[in-house]
């Protein structure tokens, strides 16, 4: 039976009781509304890491002992175009002596190693953090330029400046065939939880909706959890059902690019929109044990509600929105206090990382 076709209109349009039965059985907690009120009320600093013929992407910054904001982030060269971050993407670290600064490129970290690697082809998605002294950078890495082989790894190092000790093997594998994250497990987002373990939120989609559907956007994207008694590993996933599911609504609505994080007793979520309202949105969920989480609300708008640049190139066909959105926080890492995110334009007409400050914490 063919599904009906719906449109953004016929979406917003959509009754309380129709809303109701479309998401029965998901893991949230309230009903819809759709105020457009961005949970972050964002003031932009800019463009604050270019580097000629590179794509930027994944910005990920934390606060050093120097003092200084360190940014790890991936990149990779201009003339493999955007697509180059499946199959061409390194992970690099960059400086600025505080969010307000330019950065300036300091080292590789993490590079493709090469046939025979579980990470041989492209190193991505940086997530740094640190846990009672120690630096933790979860990471993505495939074995062959595609996305079938994506893998959440994790390296370690006692400095932002490394020596970084490379994972022999992937921190989380995909689930068996037919399983709804049978494809890869990719986008990590970490925390400490409530229950003193640590957290691993990971993305991934089924590989047989991703290789029979048509569109521009194939499979549905969704939130699994997986926990450890060690940063370290080994995570094991809490059930084999998705914590963040959007499945059950029209326009194959989805999301990506989680971060999470607590606040006083509530945990956050920011994401990347994917057709709950639009795909130039940031998403903002709240929950209160971490699992059954709120409704999505506007976390941040489109780019051009916040600046005004000219109109890009043919190239960039995604100009215009903030996506791997990443908080710095204040340094006693409470308070959001600075988006980080990735967007294409600047002036080498590739992707760099755009950097708001928070004005409303």
């Amino acid at each position: 039976m063919n599904q009906p076709k719906y449109t953004r209109k016929d979406f917003l349009k959509t009754s309380a009781l129709g809303f109701a039965a479309v998401f029965f059985g998901s893991s949230f907690t309230q009903t819809f509304d759709f105020s457009d009120k961005p949970y972050f009320k964002l003031k932009p600093i800019g463009r604050s890491l270019e580097l000629e013929g590179y794509y930027i992407w994944c910005s990920s910054p934390i606060w050093g002992e120097d003092g200084k904001v360190h940014l790890f982030y991936s990149r990779w060269k201009k003339e493999k175009g955007m697509g180059g971050w499946l199959n061409g993407s390194e992970i690099c670290r960059a400086e600025a002596d505080s969010p307000f600064h330019k950065f300036e490129h300091k080292q590789v970290i993490l590079a493709p190693r090469g046939e025979g690697f579980w990470d041989a082809t492209t190193c991505h998605n940086p997530l740094i953090k640190k846990v009672e002294g120690q630096y933790y950078l979860f990471f993505m890495g495939n074995s062959n330029g595609k996305t079938n082989t994506k893998r959440i790894g994790l390296a370690v190092a006692k400095s932002l400046d490394g020596e970084w000790k490379r994972p022999e093997k992937p921190l989380l594998l995909p689930g068996k065939e037919g399983a709804w994250d049978d494809h890869c497990t990719t986008n990590p987002a970490f925390v400490k939880g409530s229950d003193g373990k640590y957290w691993l939120f990971y993305k991934s989609w089924n590989t047989k909706e991703y290789e029979t559907q048509k569109g521009t956007v194939r499979g549905n994207r969704k939130y699994g959890l997986a926990k450890a008694d060690s940063p370290m590993g080994p995570y094991v996933k809490i059930s084999e059902n998705p914590v963040i599911d959007f499945s059950n609504l029209p326009n194959n609505a989805q999301l990506e690019d989680a971060f999470v994080w607590k606040q006083k007793g509530k945990f956050h979520m920011i994401a990347r929109d994917m057709g709950f309202y639009n795909h130039e949105y940031g998403l903002h969920l709240t929950s209160k044990e971490g699992i059954r989480w709120t409704k999505p609300k506007v976390a941040y708008l489109d780019l051009k509600q916040y600046i005004t640049e000219s109109d890009p190139p043919k190239h960039l066909k995604r100009f215009g929105r903030l996506e791997r959105p990443m908080i710095l926080f204040d340094k006693k890492e409470e308070t959001p206090k600075f988006l980080f995110g990735a967007t294409q334009g600047g002036a080498f007409e590739t992707s760099t990382t755009f950097v708001f400050e928070i004005t409303n914490h």
